[in-house]
């Protein structure tokens, strides 16, 4: 859709395509004779927005065709019980992927819990290994809301081979791996945070500006250059309730040449990246791979 001048990148219907692509490739991995991808998600404690999360994200990989399982512990289950809960879903071999949903309550160690689960089953790409094979080059899944940022911009025709990305938030969740995912594209990259003197000008000489910082509104209008690529990956609530992201979007669609919402944007992105990092995991676990597959990345 547009609005103005202004094109609006919408991460729903691409996340719905790239669903699609899943399910296809996924019927051709079982016909093939492959396991269904399996994906089991651990819940612990009752956060609301992690019950939403993760019947989003288990609803998704039903619609798949995957064998969606998502366990629920109590807050306060022993770090030990949770820990071998991992070792057993890493030993079965119907689960190609395992997510435990964060952030775990107070009192649990989430760096030894993300830790303890097999690299080649760490569809969200957190584990130390996985960090590595990023760094190196290497192949391995990649974290998913990075991964989503780009894919949305591969289905809409926009490369970054030889831009400026500029990207404001440093976390290991999405600033920092996006660096390395931007360099494997030949993009040339520069990374802001809290302690960047003189933001709005790092903004301003971006070709792709990313906002990944979690303050409502940081970016205004006029820190954008006029017909930039900005993908807005915060998710805040405003005063009203309702979720508005790290741009101000009604100031800089007037601006951007394209631009993500929020809601509707970098989000549904991540939940379909999801599905693909698992579906890969499948494959190779069936000596496929996903070209073979016939998946349209």
């Amino acid at each position: 859709m547009q609005l103005g001048e202004t094109i609006i990148l919408d991460g729903k219907a691409t996340a719905a395509a790239v669903r699609a692509d899943v399910r296809a490739a996924t019927q051709r991995l079982i016909e093939g004779g492959g396991r269904p991808p399996g994906l089991a998600v651990v819940l612990v404690g009752d956060d609301p927005a992690s019950q939403v999360y993760v019947r989003s994200k288990d609803r998704d990989a039903t619609e798949a065709g995957f064998q969606a399982r998502t366990i629920r512990l109590a807050a306060d289950t022993p770090q030990g019980e949770l820990l071998a809960l991992i070792d057993e879903l890493g030993e079965d071999a119907g689960v190609h992927g395992i997510l435990v949903q964060l952030p775990l309550p107070a009192g649990f160690d989430a760096t030894e819990v993300i830790e303890r689960i097999p690299a080649h089953k760490d569809v969200d790409g957190l584990t130390s290994a996985s960090v590595a094979a990023l760094v190196m080059g290497r192949p391995g899944h990649r974290p998913c809301t990075p991964s989503g940022c780009l894919e949305l911009l591969d289905r809409a025709g926009i490369g970054i081979e030889g831009r400026h990305m500029v990207i404001v938030g440093r976390s290991a969740l999405v600033g920092k791996p996006l660096v390395q995912l931007a360099l494997e594209r030949n993009a040339t990259v520069t990374i802001c945070h809290s302690r960047t003197r003189n933001l709005a000008d790092h903004c301003r000489r971006a070709d792709v500006l990313v906002a990944a910082v979690g303050v409502p509104h940081l970016i205004q209008g006029d820190w954008i250059q006029p017909g930039a690529v900005v993908l807005d990956v915060g998710i805040n609530r405003g005063e009203d309730g309702k979720l508005i992201g790290d741009v101000d979007f009604e100031a800089a669609r007037g601006v951007a040449g394209w631009i993500t919402p929020v809601p509707g944007g970098i989000g549904p992105m991540t939940r379909a990246m999801l599905l693909v990092n698992t579906l890969a995991a499948a494959a190779q676990a069936a000596g496929r791979s996903l070209e073979e597959l016939g998946f349209q990345d």
